[in-house]
Protein backbone atom coordinates (compact mmCIF):
# COMPACT_ATOMS: atom_id res chain seq x y z
CA UNK A 1 0.00 0.00 0.00
CA UNK A 2 1.48 3.16 -0.79
CA UNK A 3 0.94 6.58 0.92
CA UNK A 4 1.36 10.29 0.03
CA UNK A 5 3.50 12.59 2.09
CA UNK A 6 2.92 16.65 1.45
CA UNK A 7 6.19 18.22 -0.03
CA UNK A 8 7.26 22.00 -0.24
CA UNK A 9 6.74 21.83 -3.90
CA UNK A 10 6.15 19.98 -7.35
CA UNK A 11 3.50 17.71 -5.82
CA UNK A 12 3.66 14.31 -3.20
CA UNK A 13 6.31 12.10 -2.54
CA UNK A 14 4.76 8.52 -2.96
CA UNK A 15 5.87 6.00 -0.08
CA UNK A 16 5.50 2.65 0.97
CA UNK A 17 3.68 1.83 4.07
CA UNK A 18 5.52 -0.70 6.32
CA UNK A 19 8.09 -1.83 3.46
CA UNK A 20 8.46 -6.11 4.07
CA UNK A 21 12.64 -5.22 2.95
CA UNK A 22 14.99 -2.66 1.96
CA UNK A 23 16.10 -2.91 -1.44
CA UNK A 24 19.52 -3.01 -0.18
CA UNK A 25 21.00 -4.51 3.06
CA UNK A 26 25.02 -3.82 3.93
CA UNK A 27 24.44 -2.95 7.74
CA UNK A 28 28.59 -3.89 8.33
CA UNK A 29 29.55 -2.00 5.28
CA UNK A 30 27.23 1.04 6.21
CA UNK A 31 28.55 1.52 9.74
CA UNK A 32 32.33 1.44 8.24
CA UNK A 33 30.88 4.23 5.17
CA UNK A 34 29.95 6.33 7.99
CA UNK A 35 32.83 6.75 9.59
CA UNK A 36 34.94 6.14 6.27
CA UNK A 37 33.00 9.02 4.47
CA UNK A 38 33.42 11.87 7.04
CA UNK A 39 37.30 11.21 6.88
CA UNK A 40 37.54 11.53 3.21
CA UNK A 41 35.43 14.27 3.32
CA UNK A 42 38.14 16.55 5.54
CA UNK A 43 41.43 14.60 4.44
CA UNK A 44 41.20 13.87 0.89
CA UNK A 45 39.52 17.16 -0.03
CA UNK A 46 35.90 15.13 -0.79
CA UNK A 47 34.02 17.75 1.12
CA UNK A 48 35.32 20.48 -1.10
CA UNK A 49 34.43 18.43 -4.30
CA UNK A 50 30.64 18.22 -3.14
CA UNK A 51 30.63 22.07 -2.75
CA UNK A 52 31.47 22.62 -6.25
CA UNK A 53 29.23 19.81 -7.27
CA UNK A 54 26.03 21.56 -5.67
CA UNK A 55 26.91 25.26 -6.54
CA UNK A 56 23.95 27.05 -7.71
CA UNK A 57 21.58 24.67 -7.45
CA UNK A 58 18.23 25.93 -7.31
CA UNK A 59 14.35 25.11 -6.65
CA UNK A 60 13.36 20.84 -6.05
CA UNK A 61 16.17 18.66 -6.11
CA UNK A 62 16.33 15.06 -6.13
CA UNK A 63 19.31 12.93 -5.08
CA UNK A 64 19.88 9.47 -5.36
CA UNK A 65 22.06 7.22 -2.61
CA UNK A 66 22.40 9.78 -0.43
CA UNK A 67 24.12 7.92 1.66
CA UNK A 68 24.55 9.68 5.32
CA UNK A 69 23.89 13.15 4.51
CA UNK A 70 27.10 14.28 4.16
CA UNK A 71 25.93 16.23 0.66
CA UNK A 72 23.19 18.12 2.81
CA UNK A 73 24.86 20.87 4.11
CA UNK A 74 26.50 22.26 1.06
CA UNK A 75 22.65 22.65 -1.00
CA UNK A 76 22.66 26.12 -1.58
CA UNK A 77 19.65 28.12 0.08
CA UNK A 78 18.08 29.06 -2.95
CA UNK A 79 17.21 24.77 -3.14
CA UNK A 80 13.49 24.84 -2.06
CA UNK A 81 13.48 20.98 -1.11
CA UNK A 82 15.76 17.99 -1.44
CA UNK A 83 14.21 14.54 -1.75
CA UNK A 84 17.31 12.37 -0.65
CA UNK A 85 16.20 8.98 -1.57
CA UNK A 86 18.35 6.03 0.50
CA UNK A 87 18.03 2.58 0.41
CA UNK A 88 20.16 1.02 3.17
CA UNK A 89 18.68 1.80 6.45
CA UNK A 90 21.95 2.60 8.43
CA UNK A 91 22.66 5.28 6.09
CA UNK A 92 18.84 6.41 6.10
CA UNK A 93 18.79 6.98 9.68
CA UNK A 94 22.20 8.57 9.70
CA UNK A 95 21.02 10.70 6.34
CA UNK A 96 17.67 11.57 8.36
CA UNK A 97 19.77 12.86 11.52
CA UNK A 98 22.03 15.25 9.28
CA UNK A 99 18.91 16.72 7.15
CA UNK A 100 17.46 18.03 10.39
CA UNK A 101 21.01 19.74 11.40
CA UNK A 102 20.79 22.04 8.14
CA UNK A 103 19.25 24.67 6.97
CA UNK A 104 17.31 23.82 3.44
CA UNK A 105 14.49 21.44 3.67
CA UNK A 106 15.98 17.78 3.45
CA UNK A 107 12.58 14.61 3.22
CA UNK A 108 14.55 11.27 3.24
CA UNK A 109 12.81 8.72 1.87
CA UNK A 110 13.74 4.98 1.24
CA UNK A 111 13.53 3.66 -2.04
CA UNK A 112 16.11 2.45 -4.58
CA UNK A 113 17.64 4.45 -7.53
CA UNK A 114 16.18 1.92 -10.06
CA UNK A 115 12.03 2.52 -9.12
CA UNK A 116 12.62 6.73 -7.64
CA UNK A 117 9.31 6.69 -5.35
CA UNK A 118 8.33 10.32 -7.13
CA UNK A 119 6.47 11.34 -9.98
CA UNK A 120 7.53 11.97 -13.48
CA UNK A 121 9.05 15.97 -13.97
CA UNK A 122 8.80 16.60 -10.80
CA UNK A 123 12.53 17.82 -10.09
CA UNK A 124 14.08 20.65 -11.27
CA UNK A 125 17.63 18.97 -10.81
CA UNK A 126 18.74 15.94 -9.71
CA UNK A 127 22.17 14.66 -7.62
CA UNK A 128 24.27 11.56 -8.09
CA UNK A 129 26.88 11.24 -5.77
CA UNK A 130 29.27 8.35 -5.65
CA UNK A 131 26.13 6.23 -5.53
CA UNK A 132 25.91 4.97 -9.58
CA UNK A 133 29.45 2.76 -8.99
CA UNK A 134 26.75 0.42 -6.68
CA UNK A 135 23.21 0.82 -8.26
CA UNK A 136 21.95 -2.50 -9.44
CA UNK A 137 20.92 -1.62 -12.91
CA UNK A 138 23.00 1.21 -14.07
CA UNK A 139 21.11 2.13 -17.01
CA UNK A 140 17.52 1.90 -15.06
CA UNK A 141 18.72 3.79 -12.72
CA UNK A 142 19.77 6.62 -15.13
CA UNK A 143 16.68 6.07 -16.81
CA UNK A 144 14.86 6.70 -13.39
CA UNK A 145 17.06 10.06 -12.95
CA UNK A 146 15.53 11.41 -16.71
CA UNK A 147 11.91 10.56 -15.91
CA UNK A 148 11.37 12.38 -12.82
CA UNK A 149 13.86 15.87 -14.01
CA UNK A 150 11.62 18.13 -16.06
CA UNK A 151 12.49 19.52 -19.36
CA UNK A 152 16.31 20.96 -19.56
CA UNK A 153 16.32 20.00 -15.33
CA UNK A 154 20.16 19.47 -14.66
CA UNK A 155 21.75 16.33 -13.28
CA UNK A 156 24.70 16.93 -11.20
CA UNK A 157 27.33 13.88 -10.87
CA UNK A 158 30.69 12.93 -8.75
CA UNK A 159 31.65 9.31 -9.34
CA UNK A 160 34.25 7.36 -9.49
CA UNK A 161 35.16 4.83 -12.26
CA UNK A 162 37.42 3.00 -15.13
CA UNK A 163 41.08 4.34 -15.08
CA UNK A 164 42.76 5.17 -17.64
CA UNK A 165 45.74 3.24 -18.02
CA UNK A 166 45.01 -0.22 -18.93
CA UNK A 167 46.80 -1.44 -16.27
CA UNK A 168 45.30 -0.32 -13.37
CA UNK A 169 41.62 -0.61 -15.64
CA UNK A 170 42.73 -4.62 -15.88
CA UNK A 171 42.98 -4.44 -12.55
CA UNK A 172 39.47 -2.84 -11.79
CA UNK A 173 37.58 -5.64 -13.88
CA UNK A 174 39.50 -8.53 -11.72
CA UNK A 175 38.35 -6.65 -8.45
CA UNK A 176 34.51 -6.16 -9.55
CA UNK A 177 34.24 -9.62 -10.59
CA UNK A 178 35.90 -11.31 -7.39
CA UNK A 179 35.82 -9.47 -3.58
CA UNK A 180 35.58 -5.51 -4.74
CA UNK A 181 31.62 -5.58 -4.47
CA UNK A 182 31.37 -7.79 -1.57
CA UNK A 183 33.54 -5.65 0.38
CA UNK A 184 32.23 -2.81 -0.60
CA UNK A 185 27.97 -2.65 -0.67
CA UNK A 186 27.81 -3.56 -4.07
CA UNK A 187 30.43 -0.80 -5.36
CA UNK A 188 32.06 -1.12 -9.22
CA UNK A 189 35.11 -0.06 -9.98
CA UNK A 190 35.57 -0.18 -13.53
CA UNK A 191 32.15 1.36 -14.18
CA UNK A 192 32.15 4.26 -16.92
CA UNK A 193 29.55 6.71 -15.31
CA UNK A 194 30.53 9.25 -18.21
CA UNK A 195 28.98 6.93 -21.12
CA UNK A 196 25.83 5.84 -19.32
CA UNK A 197 25.03 9.04 -18.58
CA UNK A 198 24.89 10.38 -22.34
CA UNK A 199 23.60 7.00 -22.96
CA UNK A 200 20.76 7.64 -20.74
CA UNK A 201 19.85 10.71 -23.28
CA UNK A 202 21.54 13.18 -21.14
CA UNK A 203 23.45 16.35 -22.68
CA UNK A 204 26.82 16.49 -21.02
CA UNK A 205 27.49 19.78 -20.61
CA UNK A 206 30.39 20.09 -18.71
CA UNK A 207 32.88 17.38 -16.99
CA UNK A 208 36.68 17.31 -15.45
CA UNK A 209 38.26 14.54 -14.18
CA UNK A 210 40.16 14.35 -10.90
CA UNK A 211 41.88 12.07 -8.42
CA UNK A 212 40.81 11.30 -5.13
CA UNK A 213 42.49 12.10 -3.09
CA UNK A 214 44.60 14.20 -5.31
CA UNK A 215 48.13 12.85 -3.65
CA UNK A 216 50.08 9.59 -2.92
CA UNK A 217 49.22 6.36 -4.93
CA UNK A 218 46.33 6.03 -6.92
CA UNK A 219 43.63 3.56 -5.50
CA UNK A 220 40.98 1.48 -7.66
CA UNK A 221 38.24 4.36 -6.66
CA UNK A 222 40.62 6.97 -7.21
CA UNK A 223 39.61 8.07 -10.81
CA UNK A 224 36.65 9.87 -10.72
CA UNK A 225 34.51 12.65 -13.30
CA UNK A 226 32.86 15.94 -11.74
CA UNK A 227 30.37 17.48 -14.08
CA UNK A 228 26.74 18.54 -15.26
CA UNK A 229 24.47 16.98 -17.51
CA UNK A 230 20.93 18.19 -18.89
CA UNK A 231 17.86 16.90 -19.74
CA UNK A 232 16.39 18.19 -23.07
CA UNK A 233 13.32 19.46 -23.97
CA UNK A 234 12.13 17.16 -26.76
CA UNK A 235 12.14 13.01 -26.44
CA UNK A 236 15.30 12.21 -26.01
Amino acid sequence: MAVRAPSARGGPVLRRSRPTQDPVHHPLFARFYARMSVEADARAGVGKIREELLAGLSGRVIEIGAGNGLNFAHYPRAVSEVVAVEPERVLRRHAAEAGLRVEVPVDVVPGAAEALPVKSESFDAAVASLVLCSVRDLPRSLSELHRVLRPGGELRFFEHGRAPGRGMAAFQRVLDRTVWPRLCGGCHTARDPLAAIEAAGFEVTAVRGLRVPEGGPALPSSYCVLGTARRGYGTD
